[in-house]
């Protein structure tokens, strides 16, 4: 399995940061490159402004850098479809406190697809 994951994170980002738990409203994301289900790169991409394009705008971001799966605390309903339509896999990192410990449990295969039912419905987009 090689691929690229990403997790909203707290700063400084990185393995060892607590996961941020709003998406849209995280310091940054940490980015882990997965080869041979190990980690093989760690870097990270600055977060977005809302104001820049929105809830989509992350989606975008992790879209142009490869990403393939995103590891989050809490999502809404629009950046979910976003991540849908972009043909990135989204996941819910549940008890996770840390990005290492949700990448471990990515990488076991023991993390649960997001899915409609686990988004947040703190923002009413109509």
């Amino acid at each position: 399995m090689n691929t690229r994951i990403a997790v909203p994170s707290c700063l400084p980002g990185g393995l060892d940061a607590a996961i941020g738990m709003h998406f849209g409203k995280c310091d940054i994301f940490t980015v882990i490159d997965i080869a041979d289900g190990a980690v093989s790169s760690v870097t990270t991409i600055p977060s977005v402004p809302h104001e820049h394009g929105g809830c989509l705008a992350p989606v975008q971001i992790m879209a142009d850098n490869g990403v393939k799966a995103m590891l989050v605390g809490g999502m809404g309903m629009r950046p979910l479809q976003g991540f849908a339509s972009a043909g990135i896999d989204v996941y819910a990192t549940g008890l996770c406190k840390t990005v290492g410990q949700a990448v471990e449990t990515f990488i076991a295969g023991k993390l649960t697809q997001f899915s409609s039912e686990n988004s947040c419905s703190c923002h009413h987009h109509h």
